[in-house]
């Protein structure tokens, strides 16, 4: 407990400071309302309704798209490693599209598939993918070979070296590949549900702000701050137990 509060004493001195400045006039209350205000805004979001709803779309999109992100960039990542005429092909397109803002993506997402929740989804779908699709392949790619040898050399066929050897060696790279894309997603559906959505926490966060309702506006800014944060650290929980063999 004392090691936690230690560690995140910089957000409580933020959440002083915040509330000192706009309560001391330093900075108008219109452009940034008291920490106090915010969390009053945030309980009426709860008790209206409107944060619980918001969330609950948000929270089905990205959490659907991040799935298909991991299962099957997963599956090209290790593909690519393992296959070589996989790598030939995939491995060009995702050296391509890796470096490229995936917010470009989102005009392009909309044109398919319409203002709902499918081009949320197939953009974070495409945005998570590549992350997750070289975390594995990197991992893959660095398997230990005297292990690949000494297990073919034992009678293991090519599919249990690449399922008892290749996938447990590729898990430490495929996992920081899915945190990389935990966060992206997180980052994806705020920015395509404010520029192009009906629903859910961008959605929200717009209409606000354009309703000159910063208080609220603010109180859906910190919960996905927050929300964001907790899915981190419960990661982090499970990267622990999945990689305990390693210790």
């Amino acid at each position: 407990m004392k090691s936690a509060l230690i560690r995140y004493s910089p957000l409580l001195l933020l959440a002083l400071g915040w509330e000192l400045v706009a309560r001391l006039g330093l900075v108008s209350s219109s452009v940034l309302p008291p920490l106090s205000d915010v969390f009053a805004a945030w309980v009426d979001l709860i008790k209206s309704g409107d944060l619980v709803t918001a969330g609950a779309t948000s929270l089905y999109r990205g959490a659907v798209g991040l799935a298909l992100a991991v299962v099957i960039g997963a599956a090209l990542g290790i593909a690519m490693a393992w296959w070589r005429p996989a790598n030939a092909f995939i491995g060009p397109l995702v050296e391509m599209l890796y470096p490229m803002p995936k917010s470009a993506l989102i005009p392009v997402t909309v044109i398919w598939l319409g203002f709902g929740d499918g081009s949320k989804i197939l953009l974070i779908f495409l945005g998570c993918m590549l992350p997750v699709t070289l975390g594995a392949f990197n991992g893959a790619r660095s398997s230990d070979r005297v292990l690949v040898w000494s297990a073919r050399s034992m009678g293991a066929s090519r599919l249990g070296v690449l399922r008892d050897v290749v996938v447990p060696s590729a898990m430490p790279e495929l996992l920081n590949g899915i945190r990389t894309a935990l966060a992206l997603a997180f980052i994806l559906l705020v920015s395509s549900e404010f520029i192009v959505a009906r629903q859910g926490f961008g959605y929200l966060i717009g209409y606000l702000g354009d309703d000159g309702q910063y208080g609220p506006m603010f109180a859906v800014v910190l919960t996905v701050a927050f929300l964001g944060f907790a899915a981190d650290r419960a990661y982090i929980l499970l990267m622990r137990q999945v990689l305990a063999w390693r210790e």
